[in-house]
């Protein structure tokens, strides 16, 4: 019972009593502010005195002090008088003040250390009070304090080994949370209640105004150039000495420790809150001065910076971006004496060329550059890497020397590397000696950064306008919704439509905006190389997780209920539907009809789109937690995977039909004597045994009918509308000897808790593709009646339409509509035969408006290896057969190592024919992926541009387990 009520009181009590937001229910009763949204938004003592005034700081000292009390007394109350446990419960209290009520604790430890041991208490005030008169600076006393605290209880409490662990533990949770939240301390005295400003600032100190680059500086507070600047500084790069002024704050500090000279100038620079961020550069619409040589100029350029924040164009400009109003912080440097100075661009921001890297240089100060009165020297460079080993090819000749160019493409793009693929904008100068870096901010022109990962595999190939006009807002709404339950509030101010786009005719993801949302889940800043260039993320800090946990455990709640859900909604709402579509063909209604048909199959989409998100993210945390391999995976209820092995099943058994003697050995072409290949179906027609065949293949093609090419692309006629496809893929198969499942492994290892998830993911999948199955036919239907009416001209163009705009054509069409309506298609027809050509397609786009031609990428080098994702372990070495669609289906030979564009349903029984397979685009997660380690195929995703570098009849080489291509060019292509 005593143990009991010991871990009620440390582990829960305390906890809820440090969460109990005691300073925010007084502020807001006697000041009406929230605390939360003021200031730094740390609701803590400083907060209370800053924004409140004495009365209502007062009175939130006296409210923590309670708490800190209250925690030690009944810890004492449960345990001996001064034990550890006391202080335990101090460190339980903090945690809840931290990670609930959204404060420090340092009062609730001050007071309920003084209950706790008077007389260490007494020495640490004494210390604290002599180190802060001393020293005169709060963050120096602050970490001594703590470094000390420890200290004192060791001197006095020698004997108690677990107390002075409670107190180093206690100490190092302090100094933990100090790094993590901002100090309103640090606000301007100016800004405070105007009765608790001589009390904030005595307890900022003499020093503490002063901030400097060599500080961890917050954006929000001294703008992104000054922070930037420090970050690029601590990094190790060469920025120029600087102070940091923040908004409204007296001058006359900073003033008194500098002194400019006409040999020691300065420079005065703008650094405004919402200045140099991602998307509004505010380029040149503030107050820079340079030259600053006396202190009465140094005051007269502060107040002239100062100023230039509420000058008109500026104003203007934060209206025209939608920023909110916010503060001007200055920014003082020592000036560098520049002997060449520039600008230079991480990418190219007009061309987009994604390599090249635009530096713009002169003699003299960058500022002749950046003003635009002058015309620089331009030079184009290319970081080059080769086995590790990195050089420059710079194109441009003028008075800049060439090794200074190269060291600021190398400076440019470890920059860029550093912000995690966002292109950058630098100011750079070099005064003879030192290349220094006086500027960075992003490329705003060059983003958002649209990304082909992940995109490529979801919604693959090329993508005509109806598709996307359905696609896009079921798959951006449900990643929405998601994304929604997580941040809960913090998703304010996202817009989730702007997740996917196309450029040219391609899905793209955007990379920028889900960056932010990793971001505000607590991902890690990595999060944007892992969706841009494939890095692997590192795990969220534990500070994150919990602040995230509210809505992580109402996603939780979800992936625990999937099964249940999709189970109820299938029987209830899809099995139901699926039937009554089958019952009703979509070629019986008319247009109006098929409208009515269409939004009902709209509504099922959208709840079955959210299972198709989530059926597949469930499968894949829970393999990764549970550390299930891909091959111990049964994914036989993926429709695809049914499909094929139901249909090599058939095959096995018509081959043996059609064998006139099952001892004839195969000829020479390795067509078995016993049956011809292009009379398979009239020779099994012959026979009663045959004819079960053929019915069963009927069968067949009506419960897999709703499968094609592209499972995600309504564009992309069914098995059911071309059958001769499935019909090919059936001989295909009879013609080759039929690989081995690859079980037994399996179900030895398999981890229900694994497969039960892959197992709703391929029913998901079902149910998701024949509703896009039925969507289609009634797309085709409605064509047919409008190709017979003359509104369309041929077969496809209704797939060059938007949904809204065939809804329009329903509903309330007039002749103009109609008759423009050629015009549109063969314009929309000639932009995707254009696309089409497009080889390769840029696996990164920068910006909304990319060139209407991207730059091509190099060639490969004779030699070179390739590298993918592994997908599929194992080695095999054939002759290359580049199939880039499934018009025209090819003999797969024994040798055959296949190279596709896209793994999907369509492409199934082709991939498990070949030895290997190597793709375009794709991850372990694909459709081909599945397949290949369901019959030990080796295989590669990824391998970017494969199906143009390669050539058919080419020797390669490939390791599924490594990821790599190995080119054979001693055999050169047949």
């Amino acid at each position: 019972m005593f143990e009991l009520r010991g871990f009620l009181v440390i582990f829960v009590i305390c906890p809820l009593l440090g969460a109990l937001p005691l300073i925010a229910w007084i502020t807001q009763a006697l000041s009406k502010k929230q605390l939360a949204q003021l200031g730094t938004g740390n609701v803590g003592v400083s907060a209370a005195f800053y924004h409140g005034g004495t009365l209502v700081g007062t009175l939130a000292v006296l409210s923590e002090a309670f708490k800190g009390i209250a925690a030690v007394l009944l810890a004492r109350a449960v345990f001996d008088d001064g034990s550890a446990w006391e202080l335990l419960a101090l460190i339980t209290l903090v945690l809840g003040r931290y990670f609930v009520g959204r404060g420090a604790g340092t009062t609730n430890v001050v007071w309920g250390f003084a209950v706790h041991d008077p007389l260490a208490a007494i020495f640490v005030l004494l210390l604290a009070v002599i180190s802060f008169t001393i020293i005169r600076s709060r963050q120096a006393a602050k970490y001594g304090i703590l470094i000390v605290f420890p200290i004192i209880v060791k001197v006095l409490h020698s004997e108690d080994g677990f107390r002075l662990l409670a107190a180093i533990a206690l100490a190092g949770l302090l100094a933990w949370i100090y790094n993590q939240i901002p100090d309103d301390l640090d606000l301007s005295v100016t800004g405070a209640s105007l009765d608790s400003q001589g009390a904030m600032n005595f307890l900022r100190g003499d020093g503490v105004s002063v901030l400097t680059l060599d500080d961890e500086l917050d954006a929000a507070f001294v703008g992104n150039k000054a922070a930037k600047l420090a970050e690029i500084k601590r990094w190790g790069y060469q920025v120029p000495k600087g102070w940091v002024l923040l908004p409204y704050e007296d001058p006359q500090s900073l003033i008194d420790i500098l002194q400019p000279s006409e040999l020691s100038p300065l420079v005065v620079r703008s650094s405004a809150v919402g200045e140099d961020t991602d998307t509004a550069s505010a380029a040149g619409l503030y107050e820079s001065i340079l030259n600053v040589t006396t202190k009465q100029g140094l005051l007269s350029a502060i107040n002239r910076t100062q100023a230039s924040y509420n000058n008109p164009s500026a104003a203007q400009y934060r209206r025209d971006k939608n920023l909110k109003e916010a503060a001007m912080a200055v920014l003082v440097q020592q000036q560098i004496r520049s002997v060449y100075s520039g600008v230079a661009f991480s990418r190219d921001p007009i061309t987009q060329e994604v390599d090249a890297i635009i530096i713009e240089a002169l003699p003299g100060s960058p500022t002749q550059i950046v003003s635009g009165r002058v015309t620089p020297e331009q030079y184009r460079a290319f970081v080059v890497e080769s086995d590790n080993v990195s050089f420059i090819h710079l194109e441009g000749q003028g008075k800049v020397p060439q090794v200074i160019l190269k060291q600021v493409a190398y400076l440019v793009r470890h920059l860029e590397e550093r912000y995690h693929g966002v292109p950058q904008d630098i100011e750079w100068s070099y005064d003879g000696q030192t290349l220094w870096v006086l500027q960075a901010r992003p490329i705003t022109t060059l983003l958002p950064i649209w990304t082909r990962k992940i995109a490529a595999e979801v919604i693959p190939g090329l993508i005509r306008p109806l598709t996307w006009s359905i696609n896009r807002p079921l798959t951006c709404g449900v990643w929405g919704g998601i994304f929604a339950v997580v941040l809960g509030e913090r998703s304010l101010g996202l817009d989730f439509n702007e997740t996917a786009t196309l450029h040219f005719s391609h899905a793209y993801f955007n990379a920028t905006l889900l960056g932010q949302i990793f971001r505000r889940m607590g991902l890690p800043p990595e999060s944007l190389e892992f969706l841009t260039r494939g890095a692997k993320m590192s795990p969220p800090q534990l500070d994150t997780t919990l602040r995230n946990l509210p809505g992580l455990l109402k996603l939780l709640g979800r992936e625990l209920s999937l099964k249940q859900d999709f189970q109820r909604d299938n029987r209830r709402k899809f099995m139901v539907a699926l039937s009554q579509l089958s019952q009703e063909p979509a070629d019986d209604l008319d247009a109006a009809q098929l409208l009515t048909r269409i939004d009902y199959i709209l509504e099922l989409l959208q709840k079955a789109t959210y299972y198709s998100i989530l059926a597949p993210l469930s499968a894949a945390l829970r393999q990764s937690i549970f550390k299930v391999k891909d091959l111990d995976i049964n994914n036989s209820q993926t429709p695809e995977v049914a499909a094929i092995t139901a249909l090599q099943k058939l095959a096995t058994e018509a081959k043996q039909i059609l064998y006139i003697n099952t001892t004839t050995e195969e000829s020479s072409t390795g067509i078995a004597s016993g049956f011809d290949p292009d009379n398979v179906f009239e020779d099994l027609a012959v026979s009663t045994e045959g004819q079960r065949i053929l019915a069963e293949f009927q069968q067949l093609l009506q419960r897999y009918g709703y499968l094609s090419e592209v499972g995600t692309d309504i564009a992309v006629p069914t098995w059911k509308e071309e059958p001769e496809i499935v019909k090919s893929l059936f001989v295909q198969l009879m013609l080759g000897t039929q690989p081995e499942k690859n079980h037994k492994k399996r179900r030895l290892q398999m981890n229900m808790f694994v497969q039960s998830r892959m197992d709703i993911k391929g029913q998901v999948t079902e149910v998701y593709s024949r509703l896009l199955a039925e969507l289609r036919w009634c797309f085709v239907a409605l064509e047919k009646q409008w190709l017979d009416d003359g509104v369309l001209q041929q077969t496809g163009d209704i797939f060059f339409l938007e949904f809204e705009e065939i809804r329009q054509l329903i509903v309330a069409a007039n002749p103009e509509m109609v008759s423009s309506l050629q015009v549109l298609i063969l314009r929309r027809r000639s932009q995707l035969d254009r696309d089409r050509e497009m080889n390769p397609i840029p696996l990164l786009v920068y910006g909304n408006t990319p060139p209407v031609i991207p730059a091509l990428m190099p060639a490969l080098a004779p030699d070179q290896i390739l590298q993918g994702i592994p997908a599929s372990p194992g080695q095999a070495t054939g002759r290359v057969k580049v199939l880039r669609n499934l018009q025209d289906i090819p003999e797969i030979e024994s040798d055959t190592i296949l190279v596709v564009p896209y793994t999907d349903s369509g492409w199934a029984a082709l991939l498990v024919r070949a030895k290997g397979i190597i793709s375009d685009a794709g991850g372990r997660l694909s459709h081909g992926a599945i397949l290949a380690r369901e019959y030990g195929i080796p295989a590669i995703m990824d391998v970017r541009n494969a199906t143009w570098v390669l050539q058919d009849g080419q020797r390669v080489r490939i390791d599924g387990s490594r990821g790599i291509v190995e080119i054979d060019n001693d055999l050169r292509p047949d």
